[in-house]
């Protein structure tokens, strides 16, 4: 449906985890010889790929090194597709606003607001949960980070990036944050993104 697809590297587990959801996806397993996928990444350049391992040579690189509840492990999926969904077509609307990803620029009205790289994964994260994210969801799924990073961190970046735009656009609810944790203002997306899965399938794996 939408193009994407996603190449599944010595994990052969995953593989059948993803066929066995129906995604809308084009799933490939490639095995440890990394010649196979030398050749689907020159076929296939703004394609997924998905390792247990780090593989430095390519971009678009979901590293999985450890088991995740299904919900995390398509959310994961969904962020990495959109980012490279995003190289491709780098304008995003976002109501009022229009993101370029490549320039890393946020838009509204020709007024221009440069980001870094770190905001706008933020902001393309945020974008693509279903639901609220906590500090520490932003700090192992943005940062990278699982105990080397403190929260306190992560929120001290989510206030600079609200003052920037606050301070750009006078927008102070870009990002909103309540109990549950952070939200963008656009509960309801106005864009396409590569949503992958269904609320059923998640259900019955849960």
């Amino acid at each position: 449906m939408y193009g994407s697809k996603i190449a599944i590297y010595n994990n052969f587990s995953l593989y059948n985890l993803l066929k066995e959801l129906k995604l809308d996806l084009s799933i490939l397993n490639i095995d440890s010889n990394e010649e196979n996928l030398d050749e689907f990444v020159k076929k296939n350049p703004n394609s997924l790929i998905i390792s247990s391992n780090k593989i430095n040579k390519f971009n678009n690189v979901l590293i999985l090194n450890k088991p995740l509840k299904i919900k995390t492990l398509i959310e994961k999926i969904n962020t990495s597709l959109s980012k490279a969904n995003f190289n491709i077509q780098s304008n995003v609307r976002l109501k009022d606003y229009s993101l370029d990803v490549n320039s890393r620029k946020l838009k509204k009205n020709k007024i221009s607001l440069k980001l870094t790289e770190k905001e706008v994964d933020l902001i393309i994260y945020l974008l693509n949960s279903n639901s609220e994210k906590s500090a520490l969801d932003l700090q192992k799924d943005v940062w990278k980070h699982i105990t080397d990073l403190e929260t306190h961190t992560v929120e001290t970046h989510i206030y600079r990036l609200r003052k920037k735009i606050n301070e750009k656009f006078e927008d102070n609810n870009f990002i909103i944050n309540n109990a549950k944790g952070y939200k963008l203002f656009l509960w309801k997306k106005e864009i396409l993104l590569p949503r992958i899965f269904c609320q059923k399938n998640i259900a019955k794996k849960k």
